[in-house]
């Protein structure tokens, strides 16, 4: 009996012991953390749990940092490294984060030799959604490209601040900040909607703490900070949630080239090869000017030239794209880490739709293919384009993923620019038809998507942030603006067209000019005469032609043909050219016409549509016709039918 009783203490004493020991495990690090932020920065400010790649490279910046020992506080996040910086106040701790790790503060706890401690509570959030459901854009979605400074200011409270070098705003100024906001994009979200765009991209909304003509966005001084006179970062997420709620798709500008130089690292950077040509600046940031600067050459064929000098290439990704904007040196791993785990927070805190990446061939382009690598990885579904400004089909190609590059290089990249596209519609639309120029010209740019691996990833558009409105371009013909914009929506791209097209924008007072390009859109602003959104005192012509681009787009939006369809063109005859798309429930046919007078155009050599004697609609008239002997093209400009009635 005294043995049972004894084997029956001790059973209990361990029972007691080991709910203790479970107990105070769970008391140590999950239930009861003492929050503090005693450090002066940690970036990204927090992370998520439940990633496929389960690493984290935090930056913690703060006065003497590399004389401290680092504890973190949690058995599911392994400190595996701590890398000390050329600079004192930085230290980069490598993390590994265990698949038991779950969501929840814990507290990061920094030792000096002296015995001083600070403590830095960091978080691990929950994920919202698996990464295969981050869907990107796609050939089916139409993209709206807003410059939100100029869109819309819809917070006049938000238009300065006292903590930021450049003050006020000055609307006669089109290189100042006129005052446009993120509220502005949110209150014009049902006017693009209507407008048939299924999504935005927005240059960069990011903190710009330049001392002036940064309203652009592209000169970011701080990579996790939105900017106060766009408005909070609550107030973005809070935009991001809107789209979600429309199924429209947020895309996000993002620029791993430069900074901005009046960014925080600027003052104290952290290794002596953080930007390129540091020690240069360095020395010479006392007289710092476009004269002094190195100046990147511009010459992006370096990163395809077989027979490219050394010289060439580091002219072209190590220089300076303007004074005011560092080069970021990519090829220092901690550099290179930093920029992927931003674009990486960017897309899971706002569950965006996508990624332009601006200034793409200027960067490492090894680095550019371990970004997107690491992009795609984690998000199979998502998309990111990027700007590859060339007319050389060839250039535009290489950079798209899949490409049999004889350099073997694979950029991880699904979508690039088509700038070659945009030139040769101008061109075919301006010139007159000769056996090789006019109609023929746009006719031969579609011919070379044989070199493209998948041409309805590729991106195309008639006109951007960057260059003349397309109503310019084309020397202000309403006619030949609507057969580009028609034929770019009907081709197999994805569409991309800049705020104000739909009301023929323009730049005809001093073309090419940035600031005059990028124009306030009328109504945005309170007091404005025209209002764009509500068609108030906006003149006939202009009306018009946003009927005609809603009508497109709405119709582009549900074309299956137009999304994914087969195409098949003729060569441009008779000052016509006649494109289809089509799948076995719908047919397309485009036609850009530039005879001034009516014509007859005989329907006998287009047999191999398959279209006789079907019935077709006129998408911008309503009309319907049968496809038998000819068609009568009653006027110049272009033609859009459909077999869906």
């Amino acid at each position: 009996m005294k043995r049972i009783v004894l084997a029956s203490a001790i059973v209990i004493i361990f029972l007691m012991l080991s709910c203790e020991k479970k107990t105070t495990k769970s008391f140590t690090y999950k239930s009861i953390i003492v929050e503090a932020n005693e450090i002066e920065k940690i970036e990204p400010p927090f992370w998520w749990a439940g990633f496929k790649n389960n690493s984290l490279q935090l930056l913690v910046k703060h006065p003497n940092i590399s004389n401290y020992s680092v504890e973190i506080l949690n058995e599911d996040i392994y400190l595996e490294k701590i890398n000390k910086a050329d600079s004192p106040n930085y230290l980069f701790l490598d993390l590994l984060i265990k698949n038991s790790a779950t969501p929840g503060k814990f507290n990061i706890l920094f030792k000096a030799k002296d015995g001083e401690k600070l403590t830095q509570t960091y978080e691990l959030k929950k994920r919202t959604k698996k990464s295969e459901d981050f869907i990107g854009f796609n050939s089916s979605d139409a993209i709206y490209l807003i410059t939100p400074d100029r869109f819309r200011n819809a917070n006049p409270k938000n238009d300065s601040f006292n903590n930021l070098n450049e003050k006020g705003i000055n609307r006669n100024d089109n290189y100042a900040r006129h005052g446009g906001d993120i509220e502005g994009i949110a209150r014009g979200l049902k006017y693009i909607m209507d407008l048939g765009f299924t999504a935005v991209w927005s240059s960069p909304l990011l903190t710009n703490n330049m001392p002036n003509g940064s309203y652009h966005g592209y000169a970011i001084t701080d990579y996790y900070q939105v900017d106060p006179r766009f408005g909070t970062l609550d107030e973005y997420k809070q935009l991001a949630l809107g789209f979600q709620r429309t199924k429209m798709k947020l895309i996000m500008d993002q620029v791993a080239n430069h900074c901005g130089l009046e960014h925080w690292w600027m003052k104290d950077l952290p290794f002596k090869d953080w930007v390129n040509y540091q020690e240069y600046y360095e020395k010479n940031k006392e007289n710092w000017s476009s004269e002094i600067v190195k100046h990147s050459s511009h010459r992006r064929t370096i990163n395809q030239d077989i027979y490219a000098s050394t010289t060439d290439k580091k002219e072209m990704t190590d220089g300076w794209f303007v004074k005011g904007m560092p080069d970021l040196n990519q090829r220092n791993p901690f550099m290179a880490k930093y920029l992927i785990q931003n674009s990486i927070w960017w897309i899971e805190f706002l569950e965006l739709g996508g990624i332009r990446q601006d200034t793409y061939p200027y960067p490492d382009k090894d680095f550019m293919s371990d970004w997107a690598g690491a992009i795609m990885k984690e998000y199979p579904n998502f998309n990111i384009v990027g700007e590859e400004w060339s007319s050389n089909p060839l250039l535009i190609g290489y950079w798209q993923d899949g490409q049999q590059n004889t350099d073997c290089y694979d950029s991880n990249l699904r979508s690039t620019m088509d700038f070659a596209m945009q030139e040769k519609i101008v061109a075919g639309l301006k010139n007159t038809e000769t056996w090789g120029t006019g109609l023929k010209e746009i006719y031969v740019a579609l011919a070379n998507d044989f070199h493209y691996k998948r041409p309805l990833d590729i991106m195309v558009f008639p006109d951007n942030h960057d260059m003349s409105r397309i109503f310019t371009q084309l020397d202000g013909d309403i006619t030949n603006t609507k057969m580009a914009l028609s034929y770019l929506a009907v081709i197999p791209r994805i569409f991309q067209m800049y705020y104000g097209t739909e009301i023929l924008m323009n730049d005809f007072d001093k073309p090419g000019d940035h600031g005059l390009i990028r124009t306030d859109f009328p109504g945005g602003w309170k007091g404005d005469s025209v209002n764009a959104f509500t068609g108030e005192n906006l003149a006939s012509e202009k009306k018009e032609m946003q009927t005609y681009i809603s009508k497109l787009m709405n119709f582009r939006k549900y074309s299956k043909a137009i999304h994914n369809g087969k195409t098949m063109h003729f060569a441009p005859e008779n000052n016509t050219y006649i494109l289809s798309r089509y799948t076995d429930d719908e047919s397309i046919v485009h036609i850009l016409n530039k005879n001034e007078k009516p014509f007859d155009l005989k329907l006998d050599r287009f047999k191999e549509l398959g279209l006789d004697g079907k019935v077709l609609k006129n998408v911008f008239t309503g009309e319907t016709i049968t496809w038998s002997n000819t068609l009568t093209l009653n006027h110049k400009g272009s033609y859009l039918f459909t077999t869906k009635l």
